[in-house]
């Protein structure tokens, strides 16, 4: 137990008092008990177990008060299914419709007694049966109906437990608050009317909302789906289709340059990997391995070359990884110019950040739709897709790299007479450096994973085979397939990070 003088427990009272706002007294003595010792010590607040969440709400506690409202939600929910619910709805449903059904066997049955056909036992076999389901469904309803009390009783055991655990914790949670308070004023403070107000707002409309949904769901419409028109969608699908064929058509020197130097680019790599005789590529690659990463990596890096020459996926690889390469390199050389620029300019990256949040998650399906309508099909809408998909890293981590080196050291570089270039280029960048490479190898690899995705829109390589095997059902040929990317992946991880692994 930790004993607190006399000077300070008057310092601590105060605080409580100006924290608490009401009940002071009351919290003088719970918080001095509860910061006897660390931890969670048992109290009991009455008024949050009587208030629930809309205690939590009014001092300010409200991710509990979110929980809470959720909790007693699904309680209320089960009482007011019990009270007003028609719980045997679902069966006399049933039973209505088997009803309908006999009638229209009844009717078959008198047609062919009539005529005297000999489907007539037939039917008075499937008759009786539906006689036999009609009674099952009408005790089934009568039996749902009747349990009622059950849903009454399990709403309120459930609400008067919940409503304990929001008592026992109510004071721990506002202790926890007491000691942010004390060290960030801006934390939430006192009992606020208002904010009481509001959480007895929501609360109301939470559950009495779920409750009428849950307990009479053909009651409101309007609870059971969302108010539209599919006359809204297609018109802004217009709208969008319109934009596009606007942009497409305004702009089509510029696609049409683009799509010139991307499809040079790549043209310009596969020529190096795929025209090259293999084994001088092979070597290279190889002797790369060694050089970065050392003799173990060079060793994997030969042996899984040979699993794609000797398993026909060479030229495919060295395609997919032509593309690769040419989406990485404009991805890296316009991403680390853009990196720097953003952690030297703060607002800068603050709109930055949203665009690259809405590139990362994005689906990337959804990036061929612009891509084919501005460029159209091919290696080059491939190469602008995968770098679209795979640029966000190196921005990122260039701007965290720059970020974390230290402020003492650019301040003696500054002191000791360091012009902005240099403290940009014999500073800040090698310290960052590590950073900015773990950037550079995401990424190469979240090019590499876009290898699939753009073979639907005829990119070529490894992702053709994987796909021809799912349209198929080959797979065999796609788990080669996929094994052969696995490698490609690999190898460049290896070769990229060097021998910090």
């Amino acid at each position: 137990m930790n004993e607190i003088k006399p000077e300070t427990a008057e310092k601590m009272n105060a605080l409580i008092d100006a924290f608490a706002g009401r009940s002071k007294a009351y919290y003088r003595e719970t918080f001095g008990q509860m910061m006897k010792a660390p931890g969670y010590r048992f109290t009991f607040n009455k008024a949050a177990a009587l208030l629930g969440p809309i205690w939590f709400g009014a001092r300010g506690l409200w991710s509990w008060f979110l929980t809470g409202l959720l909790l007693e939600t699904l309680a209320y929910i089960q009482i007011g299914r019990g009270l007003w619910g028609d719980l045997g709805r679902e069966a006399r449903l049933r039973a209505e419709s088997i009803s309908e059904t006999l009638a229209l066997r009844y009717e078959q049955i008198a047609a062919a007694e009539k005529s005297g056909a000999s489907s007539l036992d037939a039917l008075k076999r499937a008759a009786a049966s539906l006689e036999g389901a009609l009674v099952d469904a009408e005790r089934a309803a009568e039996q749902a109906a009747a349990g009622g009390i059950v849903f009454v009783a399990i709403g309120l055991i459930l609400l008067a437990v919940i409503k304990f655990g929001e008592g026992a914790l109510a004071n721990w949670a506002l202790e926890g608050q007491f000691a942010k308070w004390r060290s960030d004023r801006s934390v939430t403070s006192g009992w606020s009317e208002k904010r009481m107000g509001v959480a007895a707002a929501l609360m109301a409309m939470v559950v009495v909302l779920s409750t009428v949904k849950f307990a009479r769901p053909g009651s409101f419409d309007i609870l059971n789906s969302f108010p539209t028109n599919r006359n809204w969608r297609l018109n802004v699908g217009d709208g969008v289709q319109a934009v596009f064929d606007w942009t497409k058509t305004s702009g089509r020197g510029f696609f049409d340059s683009l799509t010139f130097g991307m499809r040079s680019l790549l043209d310009a790599i596969e020529v190096v990997l795929v025209q090259t005789p293999w084994p001088v590529v092979a070597l290279v690659i190889i002797m790369l391995a060694y050089l970065s990463a050392g003799a173990r990596v060079a060793i994997f890096t030969g042996a899984a070359l040979a699993y794609l020459g000797l398993l026909d996926f060479w030229e495919k690889a060295m395609t997919t990884v032509a593309l690769l390469g040419a989406a990485a390199l404009i991805s890296i050389t316009l991403g680390i110019p853009l990196g720097i620029y953003c952690a030297r300019r703060p607002r800068v990256f603050n709109v930055v950040r949203p665009i690259l949040d809405f590139m990362q998650s994005m689906p990337s399906f959804v990036y061929l739709i612009p891509v084919v309508a501005f460029i159209g099909s091919g290696k080059p809408a491939g190469v602008v897709a995968t770098m679209i998909f795979g640029s966000p890293p190196v921005i990122r981590f260039t701007v965290l790299g720059l970020r974390q080196v230290p402020e003492t050291v650019r301040e003696a570089a500054l002191a000791f007479g360091a012009t902005p270039r240099y403290l940009l280029w014999r500073v800040d960048l090698p310290l960052a450096a590590k950073t900015i490479m773990a950037g550079v190898n995401q990424t190469i690899l979240l090019s590499l994973a876009m290898v699939v995705v753009a073979s639907l829109i005829g990119a070529k390589g490894l992702g053709e085979d994987v796909l021809e095997a799912l349209q198929y059902a080959a797979a065999g040929q796609g788990i080669l397939a996929g094994l052969a990317i696995l490698f490609c992946a690999l190898i460049l991880d290896r070769i990229v990070a060097g021998k910090s692994n």
